[in-house]
């Protein structure tokens, strides 16, 4: 029997209105699975607008801990209702500190007991994300879903080809990364749109592995900032090609099937895995590159 799977990625504008925020995922959600989709991305910190434009005391009391958080809460139930996997990115309150967090919703509503947080954290004009959240402590993370073994970055860790790889080498099937990304408010005439899409179909080929990739869309502003974050969600094949793609505009679903054994023979045969060379590679191992 060949292991296909159907994935998907969604796009959307946030509000100020976190109920109508997870509403409108839903919306999404319900789309994806009406096509078929058994594993359904949504993106990074949908609940609310992207407040990490500028650092505000107040929007660190967006945090939840994870047992309060209204849409892990709701998505629960969505996901047993139609059977699919959710992977939930929130703004998680943990003892005295706050995380990018992911936790793993599967096809049956429950959560699985390993969360990913961030580990990249990125700080700069428009992306204040170090005033917002401490560095993950988890190490990155895959998941034993229903339908295949997946792995997943938030953000800012799509750029480090040492996330897609530890992934890879975890047994992730396919990849997905929740996203939150646009303009440079500090320069608007800065569009890193396809550096980004190129940077993760690097992954993708190399570790022959697709990516799912999820952004939002729309304008938000703050105080004198503004971000017009620019869609283009996508989903590359395992060579990294892509094979679907939403514009910087539209709100939608991508959805795409793989043969996972067809993607595993493709993995095997090329033998990136078993050429790979882990006791020349201490180099990586330090900030400057010495061993």
């Amino acid at each position: 029997m060949l292991r296909q799977v159907r994935v998907a990625a969604t796009q959307m504008a946030c509000s100020k209105d976190r109920s109508a925020n997870i509403a409108k995922a839903e919306q999404l959600v319900r789309k994806a699975a009406n096509q078929g989709a058994q594993i359904i991305l949504l993106q990074e910190l949908f609940e609310t607008p992207y407040f990490c434009q500028k650092q505000k005391y107040e929007y660190l009391q967006l945090a939840t801990r994870l047992e309060d958080n209204p849409a892990v809460q709701h998505f629960q139930k969505l996901a047993a209702e139609l059977e699919v996997v959710l992977p939930i990115c929130f703004y998680e309150l943990a003892g005295q500190v706050r995380f990018n967090t992911v936790v793993l919703i599967d096809a049956d509503g429950s959560l699985h007991p390993n969360l990913y947080r961030k580990t990249h954290i990125p700080d700069g004009p428009g992306y204040s994300e170090k005033f917002y959240f401490t560095p993950g402590d988890t190490g990155f993370q895959v998941w034993n879903t229903r339908y295949a073994r997946i792995g997943l970055g938030i953000c800012w860790d799509q750029w480090f080809p040492e996330t897609a790889r530890a992934l890879a080498l975890q047994g992730a099937e396919i990849i997905f990364f929740p996203t939150a990304i646009g303009s440079e408010p500090h320069d608007p005439t800065l569009d890193s749109k396809d550096h980004w899409q190129r940077t993760q179909q690097g992954h993708a080929a190399a570790n022959l592995t697709p990516v799912v990739v999820s952004n939002r869309v729309g304008k938000e502003e703050e105080d004198d900032w503004q971000i017009t974050f620019y869609g283009s969600s996508f989903i590359t094949d395992g060579t990294g090609a892509k094979v679907a793609e939403l514009d910087r505009q539209e709100e939608g679903v991508l959805v795409q099937t793989f043969d996972l054994d067809e993607l595993a023979f493709a993995r095997h045969s090329w033998g990136v895995f078993r050429d790979r060379r882990p006791d020349r590679y201490g180099h990586l191992m330090s900030k400057d590159g010495s061993k």
